[in-house]
């Protein structure tokens, strides 16, 4: 496909996206939508789940999870389009399994954000209790929307400022952890972390296993960078350093708080396994008994507004997947229309999408419950998809010369039964959705058969890695 475009005196794009983004700007979107402080919430699950051993798991995870994005640096050097894996996999195994991976990304990206806005209410809800929380989440959606809406450039200069907060935070906590710790002692061992507890019998690495199933959707988000690569200024090499590094980052930032708040915790992980109930709020827990109330308010302060803010990159990385699938003729021409460089149709009905998600769960006891069961799947199938992409271009089609085994068949090979494994190890009802979303686009798929696309498989941009 053509990436040819035009600009007018002020250097912007009559047609298509505007080149605006650095290194800097691509990280702040890869973090603001992991989030610094993401094991908070699942931190008590994983305690109990890992005997102990919750820092081990993010390690595992981090490891798990550098397979996927060393594919996506992979393609994102050969095919830097908008569109991420749907473009990935369109040039590496053919139109029709890029719009599969395209179609249940798109659950993923539409979904999350609904997540994160509804975390952000629930939070402000808790803050001021006679606001109800369906209304907090509307005014997250339509405050970050137009954030949106207003350039890309823009929405990355107001998240870096939310970013800095959240990691400010993030050091008052590991500051104040580590004075604590220093002057009272760690209630457990001090390599329990790393070991476990011993509460629950001996190290057992299948539960550190089935624990790592659940820690890597903290990771989700990192690949919503590869979006972002028409819009970048320097190449697509930027992209891929972005992707590596966020990931990166985020695994260091993951295992160093779940380390210190599980030297924090009063309660023994065999205690938190045997009362559920307790595991949600096991973090904040923790900062009570050892640290004191305030930290707690400002952890939570933090969290309603980098939710927000998490939901802006995903509903921008959204934007983008279905602005570069109407361009290819997937879905209605009308979302490939850019005004001044931004899609802002794409990102509008990205918009309506999630705010329909996020009010309707907010507005039930068990939204959140329903919504989170469900977000990981679609982007799971994807990344299973961009593995097998990476083979597909690299190995099979040799589209920029004779392979490097390891690096274009191993390495994805590894990555694609890791996420399989992870697929097979999501609840019933994940599974149950994510079937009945793919099943959909086969259906979409099957119709537009007969409908010639713009451009052909040959059209992807090629180059040397």
């Amino acid at each position: 496909m053509s990436d040819t475009r035009t600009t007018d005196g002020a250097g912007a794009p009559e047609h298509g996206l505007r080149r605006s983004l650095g290194f800097r700007d691509l990280v702040v979107y890869g973090l603001l939508f992991i989030a610094p402080m993401a094991p908070v919430g699942v931190y008590g699950t994983l305690d109990a789940k890992s005997h102990g051993a919750v820092a081990l798991v993010y390690l595992v995870a981090t490891v798990a999870m550098a397979f996927t994005a060393f594919s996506y640096a992979q393609m994102v050097r050969v095919v830097p389009q908008a569109g991420s894996v749907f473009a990935y996999a369109r040039a590496g195994l053919g139109k029709e399994a890029g719009f599969v991976a395209g179609w249940m990304v798109m659950l993923d990206y539409l979904l999350i954000p609904a997540v994160a806005y509804l975390f952000s209410g629930i939070a402000m809800n808790s803050l001021v209790p006679e606001v109800s929380r369906w209304v907090w989440t509307a005014l997250a959606v339509v405050i970050t929307t137009l954030l949106n809406l207003w350039g890309v450039r823009t929405a990355a200069r107001v998240g870096f400022l939310v970013l800095a907060l959240e990691i400010v935070v993030l050091l008052i906590f590991v500051v104040s952890a580590v004075v604590m710790l220093a002057r009272d002692g760690a209630h457990r061992d001090w390599l329990s972390p790393l070991a476990g507890d011993g509460t629950q019998g001996a190290f057992a690495l299948s539960a550190v296993v089935g624990a790592v199933s659940v820690a890597v959707l903290s990771f989700l988000g990192f690949d919503a960078i590869a979006s972002f690569a028409e819009e970048v200024t320097g190449g697509s090499e930027k992209v891929a350093r972005a992707v590596l590094f966020c990931l990166a980052l985020a695994g260091v930032l993951f295992v160093a708080q779940t380390y210190l708040v599980a030297l924090l915790e009063p309660l023994s992980s065999a205690q938190l396994a045997a009362d559920p109930g307790k595991q949600g709020a096991a973090f904040y827990d923790a900062v009570d008994a050892s640290v004191g109330a305030w930290l707690h308010n400002l952890v939570a302060v933090s969290k309603a507004i980098g939710a927000a803010f998490a939901a802006l990159a995903g509903q921008a990385a959204a934007g983008r997947l279905l602005y570069a699938m109407a361009r290819d003729r997937r879905l209605p021409r009308v979302l490939s229309r850019t005004d001044s460089g931004v899609p802002r149709a794409a990102l509008g009905c990205a918009a309506v999408i999630t705010l329909v998600a996020a009010v309707w769960a907010a507005r039930r006891d068990d939204g959140l419950d329903k919504l989170v069961s469900v977000v990981d799947i679609g982007a799971l199938t994807a990344f299973t998809l961009l593995h097998a992409s990476v083979v597909g271009w690299f190995a099979v089609r040799r589209r920029s010369g004779p392979p490097v085994w390891w690096r274009h068949v191993l390495v994805p090979v590894l990555g694609a039964a890791i996420t399989v494994a992870v697929i097979v190890e999501a609840s019933g009802t994940a599974q149950v959705v994510g079937a009945i979303w793919l099943a959909v686009g086969l259906t979409v798929l099957f119709a537009q058969r007969g409908r010639s696309g713009r451009g052909t498989d040959e059209d992807a941009p090629g180059g040397a890695v």
